[in-house]
């Protein structure tokens, strides 16, 4: 592999809370440590249809997810057999559906909550979260800094190539409470004061480092449609990697061709997008 990748997932957040929230990152920015870009996530901009077109790269008129109703084994070529195509070695800390979009279905809540499958054609190392119980009063999620410990865990012990974190933290907070709260306010500054030893720590270990969300979320706490605050989010980068202007607009069918691109792991001719770094 040329290069490795972490890609951070944080559910929910969009463009306005990333800028203005997120103060390390922001920091980092200001320091010249990382970039960031306007990201736009495809329609549906629902959870799961967005995860299947991150990994995938296409749109969710083709691989056919059109909501969270509707999850269930792609047939699509992604990231994870991609890597694994060009011998590297994968991982995933994510919600439930990462496991049953690219590696089994239905999800088994013994054999697939963790697994060590070194000859998996996907997902070499797994770590899920189902969520089932997930409501209003109860978010059912798990701490963000275990999710974060447990990839870097992955990380060590198994030499991850490509590794995924995906947390549905924020976006459940802005279900519950909407965007322009204090409440959302706080779990912004804390999921962020949480990732940010972990960034350092990831770079030293070779690491080129995305962090980014799957869609944003309005004033009513809605995503799914169309709409700057439903649609737009940030993405960050670290690393060394060549990228364009500062007022580039990323389309979210870029990321598995350029995470792939960047890595030296084969392109699926599905992925027609074109990559946003070099």
């Amino acid at each position: 592999m040329d290069r490795k990748v972490l890609l951070i997932i944080l559910d929910g957040v969009p463009w306005r809370n990333f800028r203005r929230l997120f103060g390390n990152l922001e920091g980092w920015v200001d320091s010249g440590d990382a970039r960031v870009w306007k990201l736009r996530a495809v329609l549906p901009s629902i959870s799961a249809s967005c995860y299947a077109s991150i990994h995938t790269g296409v749109a969710p008129a083709e691989h056919s997810c059109t909501g969270n109703g509707n999850v269930f084994r792609l047939s699509h070529k992604d990231i994870f057999s991609q890597v694994r195509e060009g011998g590297g070695v994968t991982g995933a800390v994510t919600h439930s559906f990462w496991s049953q979009f690219f590696n089994r279905h239905p999800f088994d809540y013994v054999r697939d909550i963790e697994y060590d499958e070194p000859e998996s054609k996907t997902i070499n190392h797994g770590r899920f979260h189902s969520m089932t119980g997930y409501g209003h009063d109860n978010q059912m999620t798990p701490s963000d800094v275990d999710l974060f410990g447990t990839l870097t865990n992955l990380a060590l012990r198994f030499g991850l190539d490509y590794g995924i974190l995906h947390t549905c933290t924020l976006d459940s907070m802005g279900h519950r409470f909407f965007h322009d709260c204090q409440q959302m306010d706080h779990a912004c500054f804390v999921m962020d004061e949480m990732l940010a030893p972990f960034i350092p720590r990831w770079r030293q270990l070779g690491y080129d480092v995305i962090v980014t969300a799957d869609h944003g979320q309005d004033e009513r706490g809605h995503h799914g449609g169309r709409g700057p605050l439903q649609q737009e989010t940030a993405l960050y980068y670290f690393g060394e990697a060549e990228g364009p202007a500062e007022d580039y607009v990323i389309d979210q069918l870029q990321l598995a061709p350029t995470i792939l691109s960047m890595m030296g792991a084969p392109v699926a001719d599905t992925m027609k997008a074109e990559p946003f770094l070099k």
